[in-house]
């Protein structure tokens, strides 16, 4: 379903809903640093990316800050989540807001999802603001339960600027 005449006919349809609520779930996730359950929220063959170029979709012949398959989503939560790493033992708290979802294109096994995000992260008595638009390829499963990312893209507003480097996963 690509028509995006009226958000009530695109969201009452349950496919987009679905991929709504599993974004919902993940910002959720991030926001606990249940980074072991959000891990567990991508298929195997998913890439998180977070490129340097916003208007860039060819990921492998650009610079990202971060390209992520499941290796290196899986090493990033071990660095996060275990021993000693300044990352995890001084992470930010984090609120974020995932809104202003455009689905692109719906399929019965695929919802390719436009948003936007903000993020607010405090530590050491200062917030900082990170904002982005979002692209989201969640795969459908039999269930809720079964819903996967197969692909998540971070535009971040700033993103050729000089970007501080967080404690947390976007």
């Amino acid at each position: 379903m690509t028509d995006t005449r009226t958000a009530t006919v695109v969201f009452t349809d349950s496919r987009v809903a679905r991929a709504i609520e599993l974004s919902w779930r993940e910002a959720e996730l991030l926001d606990r640093k249940d980074y072991h359950a959000w891990q567990d929220l991508y298929t195997a063959d998913a890439h998180y990316v977070v490129p340097i170029d916003r208007g860039t979709d060819d990921f492998d012949n650009t610079l990202n800050m971060i390209y992520d398959d499941a290796r290196m989503r899986g090493m990033r939560v071990v660095r996060m989540t275990e021993g000693y790493a300044l990352a995890a033992v001084d992470a930010a708290v984090t609120t974020r807001t995932v809104s202003r979802f455009v689905p692109e294109h719906v399929t019965d096994d695929e919802v390719h999802l436009r948003a936007a995000q903000i993020l607010v992260a405090y530590k050491r008595g200062r917030h900082d603001i990170w904002a982005g638009d979002l692209e989201y390829r969640i795969r459908l499963g039999a269930t809720v339960a079964d819903d996967r990312i197969a692909r998540k893209v971070i535009r971040l507003v700033d993103s050729e600027d000089a970007v501080p480097a967080a404690g947390f996963l976007l």
